[in-house]
Formats: structure tokens, sequence, C-alpha cells
């Protein structure tokens, strides 16, 4: 189509009004079926393409988009969604883009149906969310489909609930290379730690199932004679409490050199290996949060695996803003890279590839 083409020139090539013309164009009501298939039919023969920038920035609405993640503390793994999330909703303030973030509390399944109910109740115009357990989960999912209310899973791939979009590493292949990544230094060994945090008997997340299902699965094939041995570290307990813990498990096994977890943790074990002088003993851990980043550089981790929580966040709103307000399409399925930080490199990662 010739760029200088005008909504005047569609209108006479039509024998309609300019202003049918627009209606057509923003696909808005009152026009007749007639008038609606002659400027189709104009647009069809000059290829015409829509300047969706042009049409959202002139419609002036506001968007207003809802995270729902799990509460959390300070220097944690969905500290950089929000940062991510923030930082896209500054990238499209031309449009009026906004995310307001809603936390529920891990494994309170009344906190997570309280905030989903908030959320729709606010009238969202997109919506991301991490989910929790699948029925509570599923039943938000389907209130979102009936309203037509667009949503992306984070973290957790829940394929069933026919999300708009998903981001998050593929979990089994990532706890597969973790295991393949330890295995480099640790296979000379008898016995390995798997660090856990549960609260009655579960893990927080199906993202962490899954890693963990993967690492097996690469242990079992191919160092089925080395025993994994498991700590729970409970959630929402204090350092002392900690310490005590991690003292008997040494205590009861001295052959272990070399720990995992699948959790962004690992710096609990990390901080207490410092503490008590074990140089002898490293643990491989997820996620580039400032803890887990300094027992990487001080040595009492060996590795990191890295996935870029803040470009998880920035992506999330950016899809939304993309299908919502440019009506385009979007990747249904989007991993983010398994990344390996090491002493030697962690200081080159960047969290963002804006």
């Amino acid at each position: 189509m010739n760029e200088k083409i005008r909504i005047k020139d569609i209108a006479e090539k039509s024998g309609v009004s300019v202003g049918t013309v627009d209606r057509v164009l923003h696909n808005r009501p009152n026009v007749s079926k007639e008038a609606r298939e002659k400027v189709e039919q104009v647009l069809n023969s000059i290829n015409y393409q829509p300047n969706m920038y042009a049409s959202a920035l002139a419609y002036n609405k506001r968007y207003t988009f809802y995270c729902i993640i799990p509460k959390h503390e300070s220097e944690a793994y969905w500290e950089e969604i929000e940062e991510g999330a923030a930082r896209a909703c500054e990238a499209r303030r031309d449009f009026h883009v906004s995310v307001k973030m809603m936390y529920y509390r891990r494994f309170d399944t009344d906190t997570f149906k309280d905030v989903c109910r908030k959320c729709l109740d606010s009238k969202p115009g997109g919506v991301i969310v991490v989910p929790g357990e699948l029925e509570p989960t599923k039943a938000f999912t389907d209130k979102l489909h009936a309203q037509g209310i667009p949503f992306i899973l984070l973290d957790s791939y829940m394929p069933d609930l026919c999300p708009l979009s998903f981001y998050g590493q593929d979990s089994f292949c990532s706890g597969f290379f973790a295991a393949k990544m330890l295995m480099l230094i640790a296979s000379g060994e008898k016995e390995i730690m798997l660090m856990k945090q549960t609260k009655n008997g579960k893990v927080a997340s199906k993202q962490q199932e899954n890693r963990e299902v993967g690492f097996r699965h690469y242990m079992q094939d191919n160092c089925p004679a080395i025993r994994i041995i498991e700590l729970d570290l409970p959630l929402d307990e204090d350092m002392e409490r900690y310490d005590g813990l991690l003292d008997e498990f040494f205590d009861n096994h001295p052959d272990v050199h070399h720990c995992i977890t699948f959790c962004s943790k690992g710096h609990i074990v990390g901080e207490y290996l410092l503490r008590k002088g074990k140089r002898d003993v490293q643990i491989m851990g997820y996620d580039m949060v400032e803890r887990n980043a300094k027992c990487l550089r001080l040595g009492s981790m060996s590795f990191i695996i890295a996935q870029h929580a803040f470009m998880q966040g920035y992506n999330c709103v950016d899809t939304l803003f993309q299908a919502i307000v440019l009506k385009k399409k979007v990747n249904p399925v989007n991993y983010m890279p398994i990344e390996l930080l090491t002493k030697e490199n962690i200081d080159f990662y960047r969290r963002t590839q804006l």
C-alpha cells in the first residue's frame, strides 16, 4: 500500500463516508453489512496494513495488567520479576500501561483464591499469574477465559489451562542439565546432598518438582551408584534452626562434599559453609540473587543456574502489550535460557537483554 493513502481516499474508493471507514478500521459497531464489505474489499485490494502503534496512541486508553506472584522477602527471585515488569511499563508509558502486583502466600490456597477474586473484581486488562495448586488455578483461569481476559503463566507451565503465553525454563531439561554439570566435578563422590525447602512435605512450585525429576533421571541413567541424601530445611524457620539441621547432617554424613538445591535459597547452605570454614563442601543452586552471587564469589557455591528473572517479568508485560494493545500474535511458549554461572563469569552476567 502507498504509505500516503488516507482514510479519505479509502472512503472515496468505497463509496462510503470517512466515519464509516474509521469504524471499520477500528472494528466498531453501527456499520451495515453492505458498507463493511465495500470497505473491506478496498482494504484488501490495496493490501492495507494498519499502523497499530498510531491507532493505540490515538485511542488514548489506559491498560492495567495484574501480576499475581508469591509473597516474598527482599533479595529474592521474585524481586527481579517485579523490576522487569516495572521496566516494561516504563518502556510503554506513552500507551498508559501499568502493572499492579498482587501477592499470595505459598501453600495457602485461601490467600491464592482471595487474591484471584480481588483481581477479577478489578476487571484487569490482562493477567500474569504464577500458578498455585492446579485446582484453584484452573478455577481462576476458567473465569479469565469466560470473561475474555488474556493471561500469561509465569514460572510453572500448565498447558491444559490454555494461557495466551508462558515464560519460564523447561524445568525437566534444567534439572537434567544441573545434574550433568554437577557430575563434572562430583562424579567420584559416593553421596551428595539434595537440599529442599518444604511445607507439609511439598516444595514451593511445580517448577522445582520437575527440576528434581530431570535431575534424578540423569543420575539414575548415568550415576546410579551415587547416593542422593535429602535434607529438608523447612520454610519459615530461623537461621539458628537451619544451622542445627546442617550441623546434624554433616556430622552424620562426613563424606558429603557436594550439594544441590532447586530453589533460590542455596545461600542458606552456602553461608553456613563459609561461617563453619568448610572449604571441602560446595553447593550448586538456582537464581542469580545477590546472596547466592556472594557465595559463588567466595567459593562456597560451585555453580548457579540463572534464568533471567528480570527478562521474564519484562517479557510477560510486553507480551500482554503486544497482544492486547497492538493486536499482534505472540509466541505461546517461551522457554528461558539455562545459563551456568561460575566464579569466573558471574561478573559478566547481564540480567537484561534489552
